[in-house]
This record gives structure tokens, sequence and C-alpha cells, in this order.
């Protein structure tokens, strides 16, 4: 039987450290599937398999795990603070070893002033940037021990090797006629921690939108208790059933069904809207929003992982740890670069060792333009001087991170706004969508009956003919006889009194008002006809087998159906319309709507079908859908996307979920995916850019260690804050 497990992992560093985990874990028997989230330092794997295996697989990689039981509250914040504030220290110590050598070597080259002892000043670089590499970066060159020899070796190894190899310098130098690269390892380790600083508080900042949904649940809750007295509880304490005080300005402490009392509630965590609405008794709450206004007793309906807010968590989470199609090709390239750039460095070292005077003829090209470049070096010096800068430039840190931090960024984001992404992958098969279906019943339209207009048979006033509806209607349970009862509701009617109340399935509904029959359902039971014109559905009211009355039933669009569809066209979208209405009411409503496409009278298993249909025709497809009768074709879809007021079942089975049932989040979602995948490919691009163009200058001498570990740290940066500009995109 599959399962899904969790484990926190320790030690990893970067998307190379990722790469290790995900490979080791994938190897073991059983597991289908492993995927692990940096920021969040956690492995998600599912299969039929044991937690003690792939404990076993993770610790010999080098890197620490623990099984991460699923009620384990994790404080992200104060997780992601530990980690900036001990990266901010490790930068800040390093650089203050690291500017006094670079202070004494810089007025050395600038004026050519002589030390009274060079040796001296030479030893003292050298004990300066050993500290900077043996203490603020010990981490770094532990995580490098550890995988090297686990035979995973990350990225860490090659700033290790670097640094160490120019700090080696400081010794080999009385040996060999080369020049010391000494205080070269101490800039190479303070650059590499201060991008790592960098890069720790952007990957932070990137995770907020977890940070925020973690933080909005209560802590207490005030209960009844047995003898009807209020107490307090801590929210985890809480069991369905119970009854909850929420007073104004309180946030409800879990999901909940009113059972006293009407309050404006604050749903923006759930929608993204400001704008606050207004719930009455019977109506559900969401644990996290706000009661604006007004006390409330709320019945506790769902506690744990089952609140809603727990379940938005988890599908963030989950986007964020599932791997995006056009990241596969980049993950295989992480996976061999530290090897290839390892044989590389060696390459590097042989070419510049046998062939010193062509590769200085080479370098000697660029000498003008880059004053760095020493050609005065031994030929082991300048072989020495390339190695290093091959073995620090080709860390391919932006390659690993381009499509991780711009997924994290845009769920967040979609969070943020009431679209919530169960699979990250959906943001690329969104981004291709070109066509998109829509249900028609609670996604177009409310799903809520009305009555559009009475249409008078008879010359009875129709109040009259709402009242004597109404009176008999309130004793069925179909949905159209609601829609009459919220009529006289609305008008607030009082009822007559009907007797021999007789029910017939699918026809209708009769009883005896006052002496007369009286008869409410289709033409046929009430023995009816017209020759009106109508556009709804609808129902005859008949008094001793003379029709008196038509009530012309619809079900209201919504207020931001035609809104989104004409913004969808303009977009280049194909609007297709799926129901099982007659044609007749699906293509007044198409016209209204300007949906040129119509499916009408369609089963719940045909729109599964129709969806393929397109799909066979080259179309990307996405569906919209909230009933248990959509989730077929949501399924079918490229991308499903569910209405957050639909069915558990549409839900679960849509890839991407609009937490409150706002349609115009359907254009929201597809601006947010088009972004995200932008940024995506952005960050991909200037990934391979920079690798391509830095690593053969490298290569051929001309790129200084120093400036080669200030252009990787800088391709990280770039990478991570362009995913956090996401951020600025108006939805």
């Amino acid at each position: 039987m599959n399962n899904t497990i969790e484990l926190k992992i320790t030690g990893m560093h970067c998307a190379g450290c990722v790469g290790s985990v995900e490979s080791a874990l994938r190897k073991v028997d059983g597991v289908e599937e492993a995927v692990v989230n940096l920021t969040l330092e956690k492995a998600t794997i599912s299969g039929e398999v044991g937690s003690t295996e792939l404990l076993s697989a993770i610790d010999k990689t080098g890197y620490g795990a623990e099984l991460l039981e699923s009620e384990t509250p994790i404080n992200l914040q104060e997780k992601t603070d530990e980690k900036v504030d001990e990266s901010f220290q490790n930068m800040k110590w390093a650089w203050m070893l690291t500017v006094p050598a670079m202070m004494w070597m810089g007025i050395h080259m600038l004026t050519g002033f002589a030390w009274p002892s060079m040796d001296g000043m030479e030893l003292s670089i050298f004990i300066l940037s050993a500290l900077v590499c043996f203490i603020p970066g010990r981490e770094t060159l532990a995580s490098a021990w550890k995988s090297a020899i686990h035979l995973s070796p990350n990225m860490d190894v090659l700033i290790a090797l670097g640094s160490l190899a120019a700090l080696s310098t400081g010794i080999i130098t009385h040996y060999i006629e080369i020049h010391s690269f000494a205080g070269v390892a101490g800039m190479i380790m303070s650059f590499h921690l201060t991008g790592r600083y960098i890069e720790t508080k952007a990957r932070g900042r990137s995770s907020e939108a977890i940070q925020k949904l973690m933080s909005l649940g209560a802590k207490q809750a005030t209960v009844l208790d047995m003898d009807n007295n209020e107490v307090q509880i801590d929210v985890r304490s809480l069991v369905i059933g119970q009854i909850m005080i929420v007073r104004a300005g309180e946030a409800i402490p879990t999901d909940g069904i009113i059972r006293e009392g009407r309050a404006t509630i604050d749903e923006s965590i759930v929608t993204g809207e400001s704008v606050p609405v207004t719930k009455n008794i019977d109506d559900d709450v969401i644990g996290g929003t706000i009661c604006s206004d007004s006390t409330l007793k709320v019945e506790v309906t769902k506690i744990g992982s089952e609140t809603f807010l727990s379940k938005v968590i988890q599908m963030v989470e989950n986007a964020q740890t599932t791997k995006v199609p056009i990241q596969v090709f980049a993950d295989k390239v992480v996976a061999i670069f530290v090897p290839v750039v390892l044989l590389l460095a060696g390459s590097t070292f042989f070419v510049w060792t046998i062939f010193p005077s062509k590769m200085k003829q080479l370098a000697q090209l660029f000498s003008e333009f880059l004053p760095w470049i020493n050609l005065d070096l031994t030929p082991i010096g300048m072989a020495i001087y390339a190695t290093i800068a091959v073995l620090v430039i080709a860390c391919p840190c932006a390659l690993g991170l381009a499509t991780p931090t711009a997924l994290m960024v845009g769920t967040g984001l979609g969070a943020e706004n009431g679209i919530l992404i169960r699979d990250g992958a959906a943001i690329q098969r969104l981004n291709e969508v070109n066509m998109i279906l829509f249900d028609k019943t609670g996604t177009l339209t409310q799903g809520k009956p009305v009555v559009k207009k009475v249409h008078q048979i008879s010359g009875i006033m129709e109040n009259d003919l709402i009242r004597m509806a109404a009176s008999l209607e309130k004793e069925s349970t179909h949905p159209l006889a609601k829609a009459i009862i919220n009529l006289a509701e609305e008008k607030e009617m009082s009822l007559d009194p009907v007797s021999d109340i007789e029910v017939v399935p699918g026809k209708g509904i009769s009883g005896k008002y006052g002496s007369a029959t009286l008869k409410v359902g289709s033409a046929s039971f009430t023995s009816s006809k017209t020759d009106i014109a109508l556009s709804g559905t609808p129902v005859f009211l008949s008094l001793d087998g003379n029709c008196i009355a038509i009530f012309e039933i619809e079900d209201a669009i919504r207020s931001d159906s035609a809104d989104t569809i004409v913004s969808l066209n303009s977009a280049g979208y194909k609007c297709v319309l799926l129901t099982g209405d007659k044609i007749e009411i699906a293509e007044s409503l198409s016209n209204k709507l300007q949906i040129d496409h119509v499916h009408a009278e369609v089963l719940p298993d045909e729109k599964a079908n129709i969806v393929s249909s397109y799909q066979d025709q080259g179309f990307v497809v996405a569906m919209v859908g909230d009933g248990i009768n959509d989730a077929p074709a949501i399924a079918q879809a490229d991308v499903g996307i569910a209405m957050g007021s639909g069915t558990d079942i549409a839900m679960e089975t849509g890839e991407i979920v609009l937490a409150h049932g706002d349609l115009k989040a359907v254009l929201r979602a597809t601006r947010l995916a088009n972004a995200t995948f932008s940024k995506i490919k952005q960050n991909l691009f200037w990934a391979f850019i920079y690798n391509i163009v830095a690593i053969p200058l490298a290569f051929a001498g001309v790129l200084h260690p120093v400036m080669a570990e200030v252009a990787m740290a800088l391709s990280s940066i770039n990478v991570v804050g362009n995913s956090n500009r996401l951020k600025s995109v108006k939805l």
C-alpha cells in the first residue's frame, strides 16, 4: 500500500544538495517519487517504503534526517530568522578578518610600498585567510568534506577546493617559485558567505506566504463548557461540536458554522479581496478569518489538519515541492555539473602547465582591458590562478535556484490572492493553455435558481399568485420550489395553509387550497400550454385544472461572469460553455456572456469526452467547474480549476482551486501563471548565459578568482531577486 512519508533534512545549502538527497532517496527500493524542498528543509516521499530505509539512505549521503510527524508544527519564521542570523554572523566575521588583509595587499599593489618584512606580511595575510576559511567558513568546508567522502559532491566542494587551493599557495610559495594567492582565499570565502547571507534572506522573503498563513491561526479559543460558562482553551484542544464565542476583532479559531449572531467577516486571507462579507446563522466560517463586528456563537465543524487554513498551507507547500517540467533539464545539468567542473578544473591546470606560452598569448589579448591580469606569474602560478577561477565561477547555484525560487514566490502570491495551486507543474501547463471550458451551474451562474418573471395567465394579481404557489411549494424540497419560496420571503408574505399534499417526483406537487385543487409543476402535470417565449425554466401554476400563472425561473448569472469572459476573450483564450441544460437556456446564457462555443444537454460522463476531443484537436485545455459531475472533466483537462465554493470532490480533483469561488480569479490565475513562467525562463536564461560566458574566461586565465566569486554570488542573488520581483505583479 502506497504511503507518504515526510522527513526533516539538515545540512543542505544549495540546489546541488537537494539533487543529492533526491537521488539517494529515489534509489531506495519501493520509492515512487521523492521531492525535497530546500527552504522548508523537508523531503516528501511516496511509495511502498519504510522510514528506516529512507533515513539510512540520507545518512549515507552525509546529510541529517529525522521523521517529521504530520501533526508536528513547523515554525518557519523562527527557522528562517535563525538561518539569516547565523549566515549574517558568518559574513560579518569573515569580512572583519578579510578587510585588513585586503588593505595590506591593496596598499602594496597600488603604491609598491615595501613592508619591513614581506615574509611577515604574507604570513599575516595567510593566517587571516586561514581563520576566515576555518571559522566563518567551517560549515562550507564541512559540507564539502561530507559530500565528497560520500561521493555526492555538491557546490560547496567547488568553493572549498578553490579557497583551499588559493590558501595552500601561501605555503607552497616557500618551496616553489609561484605567487601566493593566500589572500584571495579569504576573499573568495567572504564573498561566498556574503552571497549565502543575501540568498538566505531572499529565500526567506520568498516563503513569506506560508509564514503569513501559519501566523493567521488563533492560539486560544473561548468555548462554552457543560455549564454554559465561557472558558479559554488551547485551539489544539477543540473538538467537533463545541460552541466557540467569537467577539468583534477576534480571529475565528477554527472552521465552523454560525449558530447564533450575525457579523461582517474579513475573509481576505481566503479570497485576496479586501471587501468583508456578511455572515448569518447557518453560514460557514473559516478559521483564521476575522470577525469585524458583533459577537458570534460558532459550532466547530473541522479541526487540525482538516481545516481550510491547514489545507491551504499544505497545498502551498506541495506546490512548492513539485517539479515544473522545464526544471527537469536544469536538474539534469545540476546533477552532473560538479563532477564536470572538477574535470574541467583539472583540464585547465593541465593545459596551462603543458602549453603556458600559448595560453599566455590568449590571456594577453585581454590584458589591455582587464588590469588584474598578471602575465609575469610563473607557468605554475598561472595554472593555479586559472584553475581556482574555474572552480569558483562554475558553481551552478543560479541554475539550481532559477525554477524553485520563482515557483515559491508565484505559489505564495497565488495563495495571497485566493488562487491555491495544488501542483506546481500546473503553472507551466496553464501558461500554455489556449482554451478554457466552463461548467454553467455554480460556475458562470450562482447555482441558486431565482424567479425571473411571473407571467399572469388569469386576472389574479401577481402577489396572490406568488402567495398561492409558495404556500404549496413550502412542502417541496425541489430547488425550483426554493426559488418561489425565496420570492415570497423577499416580499415578506404570509403563506396560506394547504392540505392533502401529494408529491409526484419529477413532475410537481398538488394540494387542497381551500376547496380548490392547486398544482405546481411541469406543463403536463398541470395540464398547461403556453405560447410565451421563455429563456428560463417554466414552472406552471394551475387552479382546478386551469393554468393561472407561469413562473419563469433562471439560474442568475454571477456578477463577475461577463467581465471575466470578455477579459479572457481579449487575452486570446477560446471560451466554451458546458451544461446539462437545454439548448435554449445555454444559448441565451452564451449570448449574454459572449461565449462562441456551446455544448448543451451534456451528461456528466460526456463532459470529459468533450475535453478529450478538444485536446485531440491540438488545444491545451483548462476546465473550470464546481460540482461532482465536473470532476471527471477537471481531471481530464490539462489544467483542472475548481471553484472553492463547490464540492470537496471537485476541489480534490482540481490542480488549481479558486478559494472563494471568485470567477475573476480564473483571469488572475492565468496572469499569475504567465508571470511566474516568464520569471522561470528569465532566470534559466541568465543562469545559463552566466556560465557559458564566464567559464571560458576563467579557463583562459583572464578572470580573477575573487571576481569569479563575486560574479557567482551576484548571479545567485540576481536569480532570487528577480523571482521576488513577482510580488509586484498586479493580478
